[in-house]
């Protein structure tokens, strides 16, 4: 065994962005969704509904995200003491998303520059991607159920000359347009604004999109979907199932994930007076002389393991190469070597 000291120039740290499909099965659009009706049935579906690719029951299927229903005021669910109003279940995941977007439990969510106390969440399952979700990738299509008109959104990520951050990490706002549409720049981003303020928030560093509830409340004539949210205090008011409805009629979800692949080159140099001879202890006799004469004039030797060592000659890393290299001294040899992490 042989060693060698790198050089600062023999290390070089890299990093490149890699994409994937999110959902199961290496899909990059979901166009069916299932509920469970075990966990729509339970109390779990007070709060949020997981949707699956398949049935529930069938063998392959996995949780691709949630849906919910968050109302400051506690409105469209039951309270959960009929002596204590608006304490109810959509009242507690609007707490918990602004307390995660937010960081404040005073403050509001506003989508455009209009306040809503009300929205829609979907939550990417965390097992669908490993980092964070790619702005501009996204595309969702919703549709009141029965109606052939659709509603189309997709992230600013393209158009906003700025990013902007929350407690959460980076927030796009939602528009109606699509990716593959062919309008213009112009066009698209004349389908950011209606009454209601921008359509949701895309926070992809937390696989989280909220969707304005006032938006897609509005009738289509004024670019919402009539979703018919109910908001009438301590009462069931079915928002989630209404939003499940939204979803699967609008049969069309698109979103891929990104992550950032850090890695180390190590190249290794055997240079052509380097690591000719043999370290087997069998080319040696008991004397320390060279047991064959052909070793002494014309040595050769094969390198088939790199091994990387610290100062403390602890062994870190073993790298194996495809087949024996030959090495002579009319020989040099660059070994590439990365290190992914």
């Amino acid at each position: 065994m042989s060693y060698k000291r790198f050089d600062t120039e023999d290390v070089v740290v890299s990093a490149e962005s890699i994409t994937s499909p999110v959902w199961s099965g290496d899909q990059v659009t979901l166009n069916n969704f299932f509920t469970s009706s075990t966990q729509v049935g339970g109390t779990s579906a007070d709060y949020y509904y997981n949707l699956y690719q398949t049935g529930s029951e069938l063998d392959g299927a996995r949780i691709q995200f949630a849906i919910a229903y968050a109302d400051k005021d506690g409105k469209g669910t039951l309270d959960y003491n009929t002596n204590v109003s608006g304490k109810s279940p959509s009242s507690t995941v609007y707490g918990q998303y602004r307390n995660l977007i937010q960081g404040d439990e005073d403050a509001q969510f506003t989508f455009g520059d209009v306040t809503s106390d009300y929205f829609y969440v979907i939550s990417i399952d965390r097992a669908r991607y490993k980092e964070k979700l790619l702005p501009g990738t996204l595309e969702l299509k919703l549709a009141k159920s029965g109606s052939t008109k659709y509603l189309e959104l997709i992230d600013d990520s393209k158009y906003s000359t700025t990013t902007r951050f929350t407690d959460a990490g980076r927030v796009y706002e939602l528009i109606s347009g699509s990716i593959n549409d062919g309008k213009n720049d112009s066009q698209n981003v004349n389908g950011y604004s209606n009454a209601s303020g921008s359509y949701g928030k895309l926070l992809p560093d937390v696989g989280v999109i909220l969707l304005n509830g006032s938006a897609l409340d509005a009738p289509s004539g004024s670019g919402g979907i009539e979703i018919n949210t109910n908001r009438n205090a301590n009462t069931v008011g079915f928002n989630t199932r209404r939003f499940y409805n939204a979803i699967d009629s609008g049969s069309h979800f698109r979103i891929q994930a990104e992550e950032t692949i850090s890695s180390n080159f190590v190249f290794v140099r055997a240079r052509n007076s380097e690591f000719n001879y043999s370290t087997n202890p069998s080319l040696t006799s008991g004397s320390g002389e060279i047991r064959h004469n052909v070793m002494i004039d014309t040595p050769q030797s094969f390198i088939t393991t790199v091994g990387l060592y610290n100062d403390n000659n602890d062994l870190l890393a073993v790298a194996k190469l495809s087949k024996p290299l030959i090495k002579d001294f009319t020989k040099e040899a660059l070994i590439r070597i990365k290190l992914d992490y």
